[in-house]
């Protein structure tokens, strides 16, 4: 399969273009396993997919012992997609709205969620295989999930969090963690000078280790102190560091110790949010924050799904210079 990944289609498309040129009529037999191989020049595990793709939607059906037949002539055109997050929260109800926008009507979605459970991504991906055209999944840091995606019968988009190995053998649009944060320092340099220490804080197994690469090779470069911490509740403020929080509990954390120390966000200290939120934008004056474009990186998934070519696709980041810079 995972060699073969497109050619299976051949079989899909050989049984529904006869289909709808009239060729093939409901109760008539198509080739066998080894007519397809002989014919295409196909592994019997790639014509295998095929025709399972084609019982998963009820054009055709087996008869054990004798081979497939048509089973219906009404051929669906639109897609029927699986779509995995790894967890909902507003970025991710902002992107899957802007997919569901992109998308159109001709599609359906059902969506899923594995919150970074292995067993339950595993799970989801299994019990789905053969029942979709496409398959959308956003799979976190998860490793080793060659194997896994290379056994679905259907087109398999990638979405967010960037494998190397998995390059070339599917779409994809993803954020480069490590490049973003390096790039979106660099460019608030002027105002980042001004500070003595950056700390980013993250604590979750989850969140991309990319991030604090990209910190530190900018810290190298430009001559900063930096640290990584696990959170912010009951951490003391010192004048000059400058936070980069993930979570929005943290980022509160700090808010509420200004008002044990009177300092001020932008002025005795700094603040670095990811992720851009309507509050944000008017929180403490306004909080600064690295985010990428989550309702593009809808909208250009959408337009994958259409998209015969393979593409990797890195999604734009923004850093939205507020107040507490």
């Amino acid at each position: 399969m995972t060699e073969n990944k497109s050619k299976y289609k051949l079989i899909v498309s050989h049984v529904t273009d006869r289909i709808q040129a009239n060729e093939y009529r409901n109760g008539d037999r198509i080739p066998s396993i080894n007519e397809f191989r002989s014919a295409y020049n196909l592994s019997r595990d790639t014509v295998f997919a095929g025709l399972r793709e084609l019982v998963s939607k009820g054009i055709i059906a087996p008869n054990h012992g004798v081979g497939y037949f048509v089973k219906s002539t009404k051929i669906k055109t639109g897609h029927n997609i699986f779509l995995l997050f790894n967890e909902l929260n507003g970025f991710k109800e902002v992107l899957f709205k802007s997919f569901m926008e992109s998308i159109g009507s001709a599609a359906t979605v059902d969506l899923y969620f594995h919150n970074y459970n292995r067993k339950v991504f595993e799970t989801l991906v299994r019990d789905a295989n053969n029942k979709y055209t496409d398959y959308i999944i956003m799979s976190g840091k998860f490793q080793g999930i060659g194997d896994l995606l290379g056994s679905i019968s259907g087109r398999v988009f990638l979405l967010d969090h960037f494998h190397p190995e998995l390059k070339g053998k599917y779409s994809a649009v993803y954020q480069d963690f490590e490049k973003n944060t390096y790039e979106a320092l660099d460019s608030g340099l002027d105002l980042i000078r001004k500070y003595k220490r950056i700390l980013m804080v993250q604590k979750e197994e989850k969140e991309p280790e990319e991030r604090y690469d990209g910190l530190k090779a900018f810290c190298e470069n430009h001559g900063f102190a930096h640290e990584y911490i696990s959170e912010t509740g009951g951490r003391e403020i010192k004048k000059g560091d400058l936070f980069i929080v993930v979570k929005d509990e943290d980022l509160a954390d700090l808010i509420k110790q200004t008002l044990v120390q009177p300092l001020k966000p932008g002025k005795d200290f700094g603040i670095i949010s990811y992720n851009d939120t309507p509050l944000k934008e008017v929180l403490a004056g306004g909080i600064t924050t690295l985010s990428t474009d989550f309702r593009l990186m809808g909208k250009t998934m959408a337009k994958l799904i259409d998209t015969k070519a393979i593409l990797t696709i890195e999604n734009p980041w923004q850093l939205n210079i507020r107040g507490s810079l």
